[in-house]
């Protein structure tokens, strides 16, 4: 098997999750191939960020606008024959980063990804539900065909990975403090990730990638949390109209809108420490209404 690698990481995650999933497979004395292009962005983005610039990219991301400047042209002479796709990158504002939707929507990665068979790779906090369905939307336009979906997510509870991963992207503060955790997908899930890499190699072997996603899911290539889930829908729905708000002072750089995102931010503060503890326990008290296995099934399934 030769498999074709692109990925997005400013914090190396990515990279490092990318790394262990594809380990068995380079380790395998089948004559099997791993070769991993970078997806890089012509306009970088800061790391650590600025507020104003993390949430100067909300409405585009959420809307799916992406930049003009695009991203940097793909060798693809020496992947033209890989058996199988993989891309790893990461959620931003419940929907998935502006670099990965430049990729997607570029016309030279479009034309190469048409006919193949792709695996995404999420690493983020612990909202993915929105990301892989546009990403599903976005190969299913270019003529892919999302073969399998893995999310290595934070486990830590959710207001808590609020403030690690603040920490972190407008500090660049990761490490664990007297208080907190460290932020991001622990180094021990990151490294146990190298499973499902065996899964992919043994079901591609057995001719069976139709039934990749099924053996993913049996690996736990996806935790799923349903009073998360319900949160992330309920929240990509009010994302929209923040994001055509602001929309409506200017395109992203645009200094009319500074004062509409810091509106945006006081608002999302407010709903992730006090709201989204209230909708949470809402939802755990009428479980019963949400049982019953479909929207599972949808949201984990290809």
């Amino acid at each position: 098997m030769k498999i074709a690698v692109f990925y997005y990481t400013q914090t190396g995650q990515a990279l490092e999750a990318a790394k262990s999933v594809c380990r068995p497979i380079e380790e395998a004395d089948d004559g099997s191939h791993v070769i991993c292009k970078e997806i890089v962005p012509l306009t970088p983005y800061p790391f650590p960020w600025s507020r104003h610039a993390f949430f100067d990219v909300f409405p585009e991301t959420r809307l799916g606008i992406t930049p003009s400047a695009g991203i940097r042209s793909i060798d693809f002479s020496d992947i033209a024959d890989a058996d199988l796709v993989m891309v790893v990158g990461q959620s931003w504002f419940l929907s998935p980063s502006q670099p990965l939707q430049s990729f997607f929507t570029d016309r030279q990665v479009r034309h190469y990804l048409s006919g193949r068979d792709v695996i995404f790779v999420n690493v983020c906090r612990n909202m993915w539900v929105m990301t892989i369905r546009k990403v599903k939307a976005y190969l299913s336009e270019a003529g892919a065909r999302l073969a399998g979906h893995i999310v290595l997510q934070d486990r830590a509870s959710n207001l808590v990975s609020v403030i690690t991963i603040i920490r972190w992207l407008i500090y660049g503060k990761k490490d664990a403090s007297r208080c907190l955790p460290k932020a991001g997908v622990s180094d021990k899930d990151i490294l146990f990730a190298a499973r499902f890499g065996d899964v992919i190699r043994q079901t591609f072997k057995a001719g069976k990638l139709s039934r990749l996603q099924e053996r993913l899911l049996q690996a736990g290539a996806i935790d799923y949390k349903p009073s998360v889930v319900f949160m992330e829908k309920a929240g990509h729905r009010m994302f929209g109209l923040w994001a055509r708000f602001v929309r409506r002072r200017g395109g992203q750089g645009d200094p009319r809108r500074r004062r509409r995102l810091d509106i945006f931010y006081a608002y999302l503060l407010f709903v992730l420490f006090t709201v989204s503890p209230i909708g949470q326990a809402v939802f755990w008290l009428t479980w019963p209404l949400h049982r019953g296995g479909g929207s599972r099934h949808k949201d984990c399934g290809v």
